[in-house]
């Protein structure tokens, strides 16, 4: 299992290899957070934001992260989400999604997603999210244990 730890404001993301398998695949989420996380418009550090990585050994397997959400205040966004192939069904996603719900839950904000990735709304769901297509987002989790609407 991949070591998750989360990233630091100035921590350097190191994301080149898994940023190439999600291009592969259609994905171009990790290629603007690499533009954001280099044009300091994104670094996950604003009030209740976060983000986390998972590692297998140096390499970062797992990328997650929770912004302020732009069109529905008070929200956060569960945004740039990705777990690369090898990882992919053995709990890395779903640890990293927890740990960042759980970062949520803290903060007293409701999380929105847009699950983009086709067959990812069924990941989504089983975490509590549920279909809102709305302000930019495909999914709102309702209930984060510990957190009402």
């Amino acid at each position: 299992m991949p070591d998750r730890t989360l990233l630091g404001r100035g921590d350097p993301i190191r994301l080149d290899l898994l940023r190439a398998e999600a291009r592969a695949e259609g994905h171009r989420h990790l290629e603007r957070l690499a533009e954001e996380w280099s044009a300091h418009t994104m670094r996950f550090d604003r009030e209740g934001e976060a983000s986390l990585a998972a590692r297998l050994d140096a390499d970062l397997v797992g990328i997650g992260g929770l912004t302020i959400d732009p069109a529905q205040a008070g929200a956060l966004r569960m945004r740039r989400f990705h777990v690369g192939k090898s990882v992919r069904r053995n709990g890395t996603g779903r640890a990293i999604a927890e740990k960042l719900l759980a970062h949520a839950r803290a903060s007293g904000r409701l999380v929105t997603v847009n699950a983009a990735a086709v067959g990812s709304e069924s990941f989504w769901q089983s975490l509590g999210f549920i279909s809102e297509l709305r302000n930019g987002h495909t999914h709102v989790i309702l209930e984060i244990p510990g957190l009402g609407r």
